[in-house]
């Protein structure tokens, strides 16, 4: 054996063997567990028979290990407000972010970019995990199945894709040849779906078989936007041409015709309850609509400075949504208050194109033009909110 000076032995422990690899350095990454909430209400369960039997969280962190989900608070709206910047979440390519959706368990988060990608992001520590090529253009709109067995997608070419939840291409189909598929949504059933598009129609498919059924015209200009009523038989659809229209899937036939706003409709939202549907508009305005009684709106939103661009109801929270505008403001409204509830003064550098909400409900996500997708959760009891988009408030 060939003697070697001291200090090799000093310093044989500092050394590292890399075996050729380059050794990565170590990251601290925020995380989210919603896991520890949901084991806290199975705890306290048995003894939560009213309401009254609910903690009264109070603003000390002394309070942290009492939260439960917001599907437990659900007569307070409040606990859901998600205003607490998490993470910033960008491609290597940087293109605008057109759409996100989470994945029905929501382990992950899917983005559809303007570059025709879809990037796997993860649910927890929102690192990336995988990409790649589901279109040739723009990927504009996503939507799951009921079943959680389907997602559809379809891009600026007029192409609708079918996608199992392993993201292994099973079909595609030419929706709208040459125009932008704008919205995707399912039937009750799953059997059909409906898609609009920037030619002027609305078209129902049979899902299973891939064929067109029944086109539905009447719009005056692009439809961009379209949602399938959850239980019943009834389209709800919003335009550029300023118009919001009722449809009957089977007849083909409009139902009534609604012109509560100024300018091109942006986006058109039903609401769990099958009572409400929510209008978003470039007038700035978002607007509630009861179909029990549609001779006007049921209230109507003002605070945002420019058009409305995204907006998205809370999964369990019925009388609570989200809006986002061109501006870049997030802002958060409960139905019966005039005031927003919640605001995130420029989340974002540029309009966002799209809103949507963990499966849980304890954290939204935004996809916006200035190539990024942002995470937000709920503040938790005590917090100082002394982050740069909540300090914007108090200057």
């Amino acid at each position: 054996m060939v003697p070697q000076p001291d200090y090799y032995y000093n310093n044989a422990s500092q050394r590292t063997v890399f075996d050729g690899k380059r050794k990565r350095p170590s990251i601290n990454r925020k995380t989210v567990d919603y896991r520890s909430t949901i084991i806290n209400y199975i705890r306290e369960r048995p003894r939560l028979n009213s309401v009254d039997d609910f903690y009264y969280i109070q603003p000390s962190s002394a309070y942290m290990d009492k939260l439960m989900p917001p599907s437990t608070w659900y007569f307070n709206p409040s606990t859901s407000i998600c205003t607490n910047h998490v993470h910033k979440s960008t491609n290597k390519q940087r293109c605008p972010v057109n759409v996100v959706t989470w994945t029905p368990e929501g382990r992950r988060l899917i983005t559809g970019s303007s570059s025709g990608e879809f990037t796997l992001w993860n649910g927890l520590c929102f690192n990336f995990e995988t990409i790649l090529q589901a279109h040739q253009s723009a990927i504009r709109s996503m939507e799951w199945s009921h079943n959680q067995e389907f997602m559809i997608s379809g891009d600026d070419a007029g192409k609708v894709g079918y996608w199992q939840p392993n993201m292994n291409n099973a079909k595609e189909i030419k929706a709208h040849p040459g125009d932008a598929v704008r919205d995707l949504s399912f039937s009750p059933t799953d059997k059909k779906f409906v898609t609009c598009s920037d030619d002027g129609n609305i078209k129902i498919f049979d899902f299973a078989q891939c064929r067109e059924e029944i086109v539905l015209e009447g719009h005056g200009w692009d439809v961009k936007s379209v949602d399938w009523h959850p239980t019943k038989a009834l389209l709800v659809s919003g335009s550029k041409d300023q118009k919001i229209k009722l449809w009957c899937p089977k007849s083909g036939k409009q139902i009534d015709t609604l012109h509560g706003h100024k300018s091109a409709i942006s986006r058109v939202k039903w609401n769990r309850n099958g009572n409400w549907f929510l209008s978003a508009s470039r007038d700035q305005l978002l607007k509630v609509y009861d179909i029990r009684n549609l001779k006007s709106a049921l209230q109507t939103f003002r605070g945002h400075k420019k058009e409305v661009t995204a907006c998205a109801w809370h999964p369990f929270h019925e009388n609570f949504f989200v809006s986002a505008g061109s501006e870049g403001t997030i802002l958060y409204w409960l139905v019966g208050t005039d005031e927003a509830v919640g605001e995130i003064t420029q989340a974002h550098d540029s309009s966002v194109w799209s809103l949507s909400w963990h499966p849980v409900g304890h954290i939204l996500c935004s996809g916006s033009n200035d190539h990024t997708t942002k995470f937000w959760c709920r503040n938790r009891p005590g917090d100082p909110m002394n982050d740069n988009f909540n300090s914007k408030k108090h200057e």
